[in-house]
């Protein structure tokens, strides 16, 4: 499971395993990813629910952070146990947070530590360690820089880089941090021209499936954010056309799928408002999103779901829509493998 042609950003307090459930329903192929894990939780906290997952949000990988390599690897090999795909070493959170724990971008600043942390890890699990980086720190990135940093940590056996082609400017907040410092593709593209060897994933200021499939023509693969938190049906064209599965699955279906995960976790205790607070977007921009929106957000259960799937129903039918199955016949050619290009 090592396809990055499409994947989706970690993202804190919003990827965790009800949200990437839901994803999945709406693309079978994109890859997943995990909020950002401390190496502490995982090495003391509580295991199971921290780390555990749905079969079907596979292919899952787990991001962790942290400062010390023993830790680090150590947190590796428990989430390889529980059946992650993939192990992806934090780089780059700016947050105050991150800072004050010694992890995420400002490790940058210490090359050689980072290359021990990666050396570790991957000595530890057998599934690929991967790192999500920055461009560099305080605005004072080069190319070179970068470039060394990528060799350095190839060297300590990483073969993917997901790179946010940005700066992170340690004194700016988070927010900031995604909007502030100047997008720069053209220098993962050149990583990927100077270092063939390694899949490159690119990240940053993506919001659409059309502005993917053209950076998918210079790198390996590309990871959408937000975008995809304020409309999961950014994918809906995704396994069709970046994985050649030919389907698609409408709006509707995907709900009802939620509804029927949403009673089973509501036997297992869970609270109803910690699945339906990722389905509020379900609906966006379509008749009764709004609606939609306000019975979930005020109900706060499955009752609530129940009355609003019966709203969006009638209002399908009241504008002749019809469900949209997948394509018949023979798929579209999904893209070439990753790094072929087209």
């Amino acid at each position: 499971m090592s396809d990055h042609r499409l994947s989706v950003a970690p993202m804190v307090d919003r990827t965790d395993r009800h949200f990437r459930y839901l994803v999945r329903q709406v693309s079978r192929g994109v890859r997943l990813y995990t909020e950002m894990t401390v190496d502490q939780g995982v090495l003391r906290g509580r295991r199971e629910r921290l780390l555990a997952f749905h079969p079907e949000e596979r292919p899952l990988a787990l991001q962790l952070a942290g400062s010390d390599p023993q830790s680090l690897a150590e947190a590796a090999r428990i989430g390889e146990a529980f059946g992650y795909d993939e192990v992806n070493l934090n780089l780059g959170c700016p947050s105050e947070k991150a800072q004050e724990g010694g992890y995420g971008a400002c490790l940058l600043l210490d090359p050689l530590r980072v290359a021990e942390i990666l050396k570790a890890m991957v000595e530890a699990v057998r599934v690929p360690v991967s790192v999500k980086m920055r461009l560099g720190l305080e605005g004072q990135e080069t190319y070179p820089g970068l470039a060394g940093l990528v060799e350095r940590f190839a060297q300590a056996g990483v073969g993917v880089f997901i790179v946010h082609a940005r700066s992170a400017l340690l004194s700016l907040s988070t927010q900031a941090n995604r909007e502030v410092p100047p997008l720069r593709p053209e220098w993962v593209y050149r990583l990927k021209g100077d270092f063939p060897q390694l899949t490159f994933v690119l990240n940053g200021g993506v919001r659409t499936l059309e502005a993917a499939l053209a950076h998918l023509r210079r790198v390996d693969g590309v990871m959408l954010g937000r975008a995809v938190y304020e409309d999961p049906f950014v994918l809906a064209e995704a396994d069709r056309r970046v994985f050649g599965l030919g389907r698609k699955a409408s709006r509707l279906e995907v709900a009802r799928r939620m509804r029927a995960y949403l009673e089973e976790e509501a036997l297992r205790g869970t609270p109803p408002w910690a699945v339906l607070r990722h389905m509020l977007n379900l609906f966006r921009g379509q008749p009764g999103g709004r609606a939609w929106r306000r019975l979930l957000s005020e109900g706060r259960s499955l009752e609530a779901l129940d009355q609003a799937l019966r709203l969006v129903e009638e209002k399908i039918g009241q504008e002749g829509q019809q469900e949209e199955p997948g394509p018949k016949g023979q798929a579209e050619a999904a893209l070439p493998p990753a790094g072929q290009g087209v």
